[in-house]
């Protein structure tokens, strides 16, 4: 559209047939190397996404924090229900036929029902990543969810009650649902950087995150409740008796999952698809626009529909633009975010394997507070195992979210992960050194269990904030949900080694004192240097690779590797502007702006 000296605004063909209005007749005649030349020019920001980037907190920001959050507290909450329920599938399938002790679930079945969840996850990661980027957040979005209340419930049928056919029909529903819970992360990461304002992005992605931590308490207290009502309905068994109700319970927790994420599904289909995906994938700024004007109310929607609808009819009549694209397996993406890409996977994989390391020496806490299993029922081992849990969460993991979501904004991503990674590897090491001198026999010490809670605290406070955070951030619109996912897969795999490789190293090299099921390993202490090895080397990872993206628009995080705001780093006709004759009509070329999905629509 055309702006006159009056600065009224209407389109250019109105402009242009009422005669002269630029300068003179020959700018008719002009105008197809005016709408070439404008092509050319320095291209501005979209309205709709400068204004997104420039809105008020609203109400909105806050509903799109829970929706979007509601994927990671059901990741959480399956996740950490899982160490409970063995303890009542131990007691019901793997009791001794004579019964004097109480049944243990094999090592090998727990690390087969987490492995495949967190294989899951990897599929997950990629699939509904790539699928992001394709046929739209929004949509997928609807998709993943359904298929994480589906697995839910599946997981508590598991189909049949013997204990090979429930186990292997447990396993199933569990890959199932580290499949949506995988395709979960790139999804709410990417739908809420879209939606979030430049100051507070941070934190919003960061409060969505933290929903996790929220997700470990209703595990817990679900598991305490469910455990709590079965033990007192079956009369409080004595410890060596396994009434059947045991197995209905361990269902049911596993069922309760399916109830936040179904409780969400309409919202989530009810959400509009993001501005940045609409405008900059689709193409679409005119639909972007009014999406957008639906859910966020301070925005002057009809100023800027209004212009967009000429930019379109410009559109129309312009020449049409010679194709530039490239794909992500591409030397030029290589080139423009090949870095980016690696400093978010490696670091999220170095995170992930301390993280989920944490397993190691959970049972060295837990085992001297609680009673043995030979001494309470499957209801009440169930219940202290998820008690233990949800003190950890109060007193550590959560703090850690909301100090990240506090600092986000204010630190910087890069400053906070390099943090984090320093300060995991400091209380890693304290853990290892004196380990087998002291910590050995000193379980119970009030200390031990501070740099316990410390770990948890300094990996939430950082990297597994940040590691969600920034590639949300990082990469091109039509590239940013992929990325995630890949990212998001690789943090996986660490997960996968530090839940299950490390468990099974970690065993002492003595036969004699291998936990039952397990072979020798390379000892606790070992394993303990090790994995603050790990924290350093995704310290040394952030420092040399890891940019910072604080307070700037996802257009200038792109733009910062020589790409404009098509979301492919692309730029209309380079080669005209020097070729524009010198007329009435290329004096007023200088003052063309375009668009950047629009880039025939200019102004004067």
């Amino acid at each position: 559209m055309v702006r006159s000296s009056t600065a009224s605004t209407i389109p250019i063909k109105t402009q242009v047939n009422d005669g002269a209005s630029l300068c003179c007749g020959c700018c008719l005649l002009a105008t197809p190397l005016l709408i070439r030349a404008a092509a050319a020019a320095a291209m501005p920001p979209i309205r709709v996404l400068t204004a997104l980037d420039q809105a008020r907190t609203q109400y909105y920001h806050f509903k799109a924090i829970v929706i979007a959050g509601m994927g990671l507290f059901t990741d959480s909450y399956d996740l950490f229900c899982i160490p409970p329920v063995m303890k009542l599938i131990g007691r019901v399938y793997y009791a001794p036929p004579d019964g004097s002790a109480p049944g243990v679930t094999p090592p090998a079945v727990v690390s087969a029902t987490v492995g495949v969840a967190l294989l899951g996850a990897v599929a997950g990661n990629l699939l509904f990543g790539a699928l992001g980027d394709r046929a739209g957040r929004r949509r997928v979005y609807g998709a993943c969810l359904l298929l994480m209340v589906c697995s839910s419930v599946g997981s508590g049928f598991s189909v049949c009650r013997t204990r090979g056919c429930a186990l292997a029909s447990l396993c199933l529903f569990r890959f199932l649902l580290g499949v949506a819970v995988g395709g979960d992360y790139p999804l709410s990461a990417t739908i809420m950087s879209e939606f979030a304002n430049r100051r507070t992005r941070g934190s919003f992605i960061a409060a969505v995150f933290s929903m996790q931590g929220f997700g470990i308490l209703a595990s817990s207290g679900v598991t305490m409740a469910v455990a709590a009502a079965f033990d007192r309905y079956t009369g409080r068994p004595p410890p060596l008796h396994t009434p059947e109700a045991a197995d209905l319970a361990w269902r049911i927790i596993l069922m309760i999952g399916a109830v936040p994420a179904a409780l969400t599904f309409y919202w989530r289909m009810a959400m509009p698809e993001t501005a940045r995906f609409t405008a900059l994938v689709e193409h679409d700024v005119v639909k972007a626009t009014n999406d957008i004007g639906r859910v966020l109310t301070d925005l002057d929607i009809a100023a800027i529909a209004e212009e967009e609808a000429a930019a379109a009819y410009l559109r129309r009549a312009a020449p049409p633009r010679p194709s530039s694209a490239y794909g992500l397996f591409s030397l030029r993406f290589l080139r423009r975010h090949g870095r980016d890409l690696f400093a978010c996977a490696s670091a999220w994989f170095l995170l992930d394997i301390p993280y989920y390391s944490s397993t190691l020496f959970q049972s060295q806490i837990y085992q001297p507070w609680f009673p043995p299993a030979s001494r309470v029922n499957a209801f009440q081992e169930a219940f202290n195992v998820a008690k233990f849990q949800a003190i950890i969460a109060v007193a550590s993991t959560i703090p850690g979210y909301f100090a990240a979501v506090l600092l986000i904004d204010r630190v910087g991503r890069r400053r906070l992960q390099m943090a984090g990674f320093l300060l995991m590897a400091a209380f890693l090491f304290a853990l290892a050194g004196p380990y087998d001198r002291y910590w050995r026999g000193h379980a119970t010490d009030a200390w031990y269990i501070v740099l316990y809670a410390l770990t948890f605290f300094s990996a939430n406070l950082g990297p597994n904030t940040t590691t969600f955070i920034l590639p949300a951030e990082l990469f091109p619109a039509r590239f940013r949900s992929t990325c995630h996912g890949i990212s998001g897969a690789a943090g996986k795999l660490g997960a996968l080694i530090g839940a299950v490789g490390f468990l099974w190293a970690s065993q002492e090299r003595d036969k004699g004192k291998v936990m039952a099921g397990y072979k020798p390993g390379i000892g606790m202490m070992y394993a303990l240097v090790i994995l603050g090895g790990i924290s350093l080397l995704g310290l040394a990872v952030t420092y040399v690779f890891t940019p910072e993206t604080m307070r700037r628009s996802l257009e200038e995080n792109e733009s910062e590797h020589g790409q404009s705001q098509n979301g492919d780093g692309e730029v209309g006709y380079q080669e005209v502007s020097s070729e524009v004759p010198k007329s009435p009509a290329s004096m007023v070329s200088s003052h063309v702006s375009t668009s950047p999905i629009n880039p025939y629509r200019f102004s004067v």
